[in-house]
């Protein structure tokens, strides 16, 4: 017997199919700003020209690169026990990524747009065996649509943010009706799982976070020796996954810990690439020499400021920088993982705006294997007596790194959970052969 749904998500199916015919100028103005891949526009209608693979078909959604890093390995043991893998995402730099480190067989496509035609035609194509949503992109007609298929549903390293439950609070009726559709919520932290469980999800299991057991980041050997060689005899600092507002701080902290150290080098690593320009333009400002990484040029001797602003080149900066700051944390976005910079050796700085990783973040400040720092002028001291001290900074690195393999073990207790599902898959696929 089908469930009624709630006013606000018949409405919201309603308006999503009324707004249809405008979908193609939407996307036209995505495209004049970079957000759209023009030879991939039709995947957002839910069209493809690539055949589904036979047998069953697990489809894993995220929305951008930090889902996808964080299921990447889970994506690899799925692959490796023979099923057919669909990625979808939702960004440029997302696309990228999967094309750069996605398991040879696995495909991805962007996640069709929220209305109901579009999603139909992607689900009616691929038929998903299935869904593995990632974290917090609940999508109501992707979710509906493919309840509607009897397509079972399983959250995956499932977070939900102070803001995001604060919001959600506000609409009990339709997130409970969304969630109801899961067959299995597998959180982070026990504080999201009872913010799950308070806002509807019926089935419920803690296993941790996935962005704890991701590798180290790959690196191109040419590339890493090719900046390490320009780097030589320099001191090396960086900012990473930056916002708006932060590269300044960089810029600040450069400036005052010049006189320390004459050969410093900071390395700016935005969150998004195409902001280059701009982060250049900050640094002439107080006269400094910047150079950008996108324009194919390595930094030269007088280089104060190195813009990194490339994609999936992450594992070759950490590894050359001893200090990072972890960007998104000066400012009101909720901090960026700090995890792959750690694994890489690196002693890791953030702000107190961390809410994303507040668990992990805690965990580490607590074993002195991270500190906070409030603004620019705690950066330049805490960064300055870290390049001066590197016994200090060693212990910062090894409790950091001890801290994060005590609080791994997320991907083989999702892998557990995921276990009578692919079970179940696997016989119905040897019955219907």
């Amino acid at each position: 017997m089908s469930v009624r749904l709630p006013v606000s998500l018949s409405a919201y199916r309603l308006l999503t199919r009324a707004a249809t015919p405008l979908a193609n100028h939407f996307l036209k103005r995505r495209l004049a700003k970079g957000k759209e891949l023009e030879p991939r526009i039709a995947e957002r209608r839910g069209e493809t020209r690539i055949a589904r693979p036979d047998g069953p078909l697990i489809w894993v959604h995220g929305a951008s690169v930090g889902e996808m890093l964080a299921v990447l390995p889970l994506i690899e043991r799925i692959k490796a026990r023979g099923f057919g893998v669909l990625v979808t995402s939702g960004t440029v730099t997302s696309a990228a990524l999967a094309r750069q480190r996605l398991p040879h067989g696995a495909i991805h496509q962007f996640v069709p747009l929220d209305t109901p035609g579009f999603v139909d035609k992607f689900l009616d194509h691929w038929k998903p065996s299935l869904a593995l949503f990632v974290e917090s992109d609940l999508w109501p007609n992707l979710i509906l649509s493919s309840a509607q298929r009897s397509v079972p549903m399983i959250l995956l390293n499932g977070r939900l943010s102070e803001r995001s439950f604060a919001r959600w609070q506000k609409m009990p009726c339709t997130i409970e009706a969304l969630l109801q559709k899961f067959d299995l919520c597998l959180a982070r932290t026990h504080t999201d799982a009872s913010r799950f469980s308070e806002l509807g999800a019926p089935r419920l299991s803690v296993v941790g976070n996935l962005k704890l057991d991701v590798p180290q980041l790959p690196v191109d050997e040419s590339k890493l020796k090719e900046l390490s060689i320009a780097l030589t005899g320099r001191t090396v600092i960086a900012g990473a996954s930056t916002h708006p507002g932060e590269e300044k701080t960089m810029i600040e902290v450069h400036t005052r810990l010049k006189s320390q150290f004459p050969q410093l080098i900071t390395m700016i690593v935005p969150r998004h690439p195409e902001r280059g320009a701009e982060i250049a333009a900050l640094a002439h400002e107080p006269g400094l020499a910047c150079m950008q990484r996108s324009h194919g040029k390595l930094p030269e001797r007088t280089t104060d400021i190195y813009v990194c602003d490339t994609l999936g080149e992450l594992g070759i900066f950490y590894r050359l920088a001893p200090v990072v700051f972890m960007g998104g944390s000066l400012v009101h976005h909720g901090g960026q993982n700090p995890i792959e910079a750690i694994k890489l050796g690196a002693a890791v700085l953030h702000g107190p705006f961390i809410a994303n990783f507040a668990e992990i973040y805690a965990a580490l400040d607590g074993a002195k294997g991270a500190d906070l720092v409030a603004d620019a002028t705690r950066l330049a001291q805490r960064a300055g007596l870290w390049l001066k001290d590197s016994e200090e900074r060693n212990r910062v690195v090894t409790a950091g790194q001890k801290t994060v393999a005590s609080l791994g073990g997320a991907l083989e207790r999702t892998l557990a959970a995921l276990d009578p599902y692919l079970m179940q898959l696997r016989l119905g696929n040897q019955t219907d052969a």
